[in-house]
């Protein structure tokens, strides 16, 4: 077994890798940047090397300063983590002339794989269905057109080399296979330095459905099931689950075995992942094969029970598979969500800066028997950089049965405590509420047929009014009775606290009246009937659970003015909670008007400006593109929603530019 292992990477699955290392006895290498000198995987290894400035170009992907920090550390494994160096076989090559262990694939396996025209090819002739498509590699824009009329729209563009949504884009037209062409090149090149893009037939109502596999270094390959990933946003996961609530016995098996054909078939050892697109038939293609450890690899684990990481550390050592495929059972359900420093409610544009406050749920199992486990690479008080990737943490559910997973998810979500950075932790929550997504009714365009106009939050129906008013009432009532506690102390005198009161939410004027119950309860009596509300909240908490009529629900809570903001299951609301005389007021005040930007155009995400396609003067078009800004990696097209002239323009290519700051003006 190896002394020590240098992990080739950062944030949350150097942290992943980095637990399973000390689980064996085994020494870790960190390697960082100038961006993440205080990072998380920085502390929790025993040795940690520098390794250049914070773009990736210059330091994660850079194989002579990895080989470097081998040499500086005397690491004799290296684990790729995933993205970065993971798929690159100059890598793999470069560690194996250095005699040191890769845990991944062989070399030629990757290389096989990894360039997915090639992978396609190989597919078909080990018997996997594979998509319709172009397997040449594409020249120019005006090809790429061609090219997907000859195919048929709509076709999917994508970069040869890479993955994780990177460099892909659907087009329906000629228009939109011009320009997706040059994004996808453009983000190639970004991302992984290669620019090779090829077109293939893009399946509707298509669900994205992977193998998990699992080889030796002497013959031997498993496959642990699969995963459901149909729910994407630009072609990147967002939540994952295992196993599929879509396949049967019989699809799940051809699905497997044809995985690990494609596995024998070019000499694959280690954990892997075949991607298949599956229509609504059960008809399944191949898509492409991941020569790595997933991102989404913790479901798989929760469901077998497998350490996929000690796998893989394993088969790189020589040892034989410790299972046969008869031996592989999948037993109850996981779910996983991915918490992104994405504000869902600008379009998921990305968002950075520092994380002032961060507490996961607790992990483990709990009380009724489902599992929480939190995937991080982060801590609270720590920076989210715009050099990578957003992903703040992986959120995972198990439990008996999949309805059962999702409630548990819920619960856990509700739990979460983010603050000082957009996140998409209220649409997650959102998502697990929708009865098409507890039915299982998935498909890769879920959240374009979901959420047509973008996310706009969760309105609350009346049961959840109710609950959050109930919830307002007990905390302003304990709020009140604290305040009179305090006076009466310093001051020699007391006032009572009221017990008739208007509570404002979401539009809605709810008329209650409060009586105390047994113990700390409060019943908070409505027009229609009573509900009873108990916690061990005081002012100042940021979060805390209720028991409302019998139910936990895990409200966050914060002071609003004269209220309290509220945030649930996705709601976001601030609840006012007044006398009937000053609600009678209250109605009176005017509304403040939000400030005119119609006339602008404002940065909708901290990034860099890298084009600006108008000049001052000219007159622009719906839905003309403007300018491009990149951030955190993926290159967003910013288009004039209306007809007009540009009057000025304050950005230029090169700037970095904050949320909300101006780029150019309208007449």
């Amino acid at each position: 077994m190896f002394k020590k292992i240098l992990i080739a990477n950062r944030g949350e699955i150097a942290c992943r890798v980095i637990k399973t290392a000390q689980k064996l006895g085994i020494a870790t290498v960190a390697v960082y940047s100038d961006a993440d000198r205080d990072a998380l995987h920085v502390k929790m290894a025993d040795e940690a090397v520098h390794i250049g400035p914070p773009p990736a170009n210059q330091s994660y992907i850079v194989i002579d300063k990895i080989l470097d920090a081998i040499k500086q550390t005397g690491a004799d494994a290296v684990h790729p983590g995933y993205g970065f160096l993971s798929e690159n076989p100059l890598f793999a090559e470069a560690l194996r002339a250095a005699e040191v262990t890769f845990i991944g694939p062989p070399p030629k396996a990757i290389e096989a794989m990894g360039d997915k025209i090639t992978s396609k090819k190989i597919a078909a002739a080990a018997g996997v269905s594979t998509v319709p498509g172009h397997m040449g590699l594409i020249e120019d824009a005006e090809e790429a057109v061609r090219i997907a009329q000859q195919i048929g729209y709509p076709v999917m563009i994508k970069a040869s080399a890479g993955g994780g949504g990177k460099g892909m884009r659907i087009a329906w037209n000629d228009e939109e296979a011009r320009e997706g062409f040059q994004l996808s090149r453009n983000e190639a090149k970004s991302s992984f330095g290669d620019d090779r893009i090829f077109i293939e037939k893009f399946v509707t109502q298509p669900r994205h459905i992977e193998i998990q596999v699992l080889g030796d270094l002497h013959g031997n390959v498993v496959y642990l099931g699969e995963r459901e990933c149909s729910i994407q946003r630009r072609n990147q996961k967002i939540i994952e689950e295992a196993p599929s609530p879509f396949l049967d016995e019989a699809t799940r098996k051809a699905m497997g075995e044809q995985a690990v054909a494609l596995a024998k078939a070019v000499g694959y050892a280690s954990a892997g992942t075949v991607e298949f697109i599956v229509d609504g038939d059960r008809n399944f293609y191949f898509l492409e094969m991941n020569t790595r450890l997933q991102v989404e690899h913790p479901v798989t684990e929760l469901i077998t029970g497998l350490d996929l990481v000690e796998e893989m550390i394993r088969v790189a050592a020589g040892e034989p598979l410790r299972i046969t495929q008869e031996d592989v059972k999948l037993n109850g359900w996981a779910i996983e969500s991915r918490l992104y420093a994405e504000d869902p409610f600008r379009n998921f544009l990305p968002s950075i800066g520092r994380l002032k406050r961060y507490r996961p749920p607790v992990e483990g199992q709990q009380e009724d028997g489902t599992i929480v486990r939190n995937d991080t690479g982060v801590f609270e008080g720590g920076e989210i950089s715009m050099y990578y990737d957003p992903m703040i943490a992986k959120l995972c559910t198990w439990a008996p049965d999949r309805i059962t997973a999702i409630d548990a998810m819920s619960r856990a979500l509700d739990d979460f405590e983010v603050e000082g950075i957009g996140h998409n932790l209220p649409f997650l929550s959102a998502v697990m509420q929708q009865e098409r997504f507890r039915q299982g009714a998935l498909t890769t365009a879920y959240i374009a047929e979901e959420f047509p106009e973008g996310f706009q939050g969760v309105s609350a129906g009346l049961d959840e009014t109710r609950k959050l008013a109930a919830v307002a009432a007990f905390m302003h009532v304990r709020a009140e009775k604290r305040a009179v506690q305090i006076s009466g102390a310093m001051a020699n005198h007391a006032r009572k606290v009221p017990t008739n009161w208007v509570v404002t939410l979401g539009g809605n004027e709810l008329p209650v009246r409060t009586e105390a119950g047994e113990g700390d309860t409060l019943n908070v009596v409505f027009d229609d009937g009573t509900v009873a509300v108990s916690s061990d909240w005081l002012p100042g908490r940021n979060h805390a659970s209720f028991l409302v009529d019998g139910e936990r629900i895990g409200v966050k809570t914060a002071s609003a003015g004269q209220g309290w903001r509220l945030r649930w299951r996705g709601i976001d609301e601030v609840a006012r909670v007044r006398t009937p005389r000053i609600a009678e007021l209250a109605r009176l005040m005017p509304e403040k008007l939000p400030p005119d930007t119609s006339k602008m155009l404002l940065c909708p995400m901290p990034g860099v400006i890298t084009s600006v396609a108008v000049k001052v003067g000219d007159t622009v078009e719906d839905g003309q593109v403007l300018c491009t800004v990149e951030a955190m990696k993926m290159e967003n097209v910013l288009r004039a929603e209306r007809r007009g002239v540009v009057k000025s323009i304050s950005a230029e290519p090169g700037m970095s530019l904050a949320v909300d700051e101006l780029i150019m003006e309208f007449e």
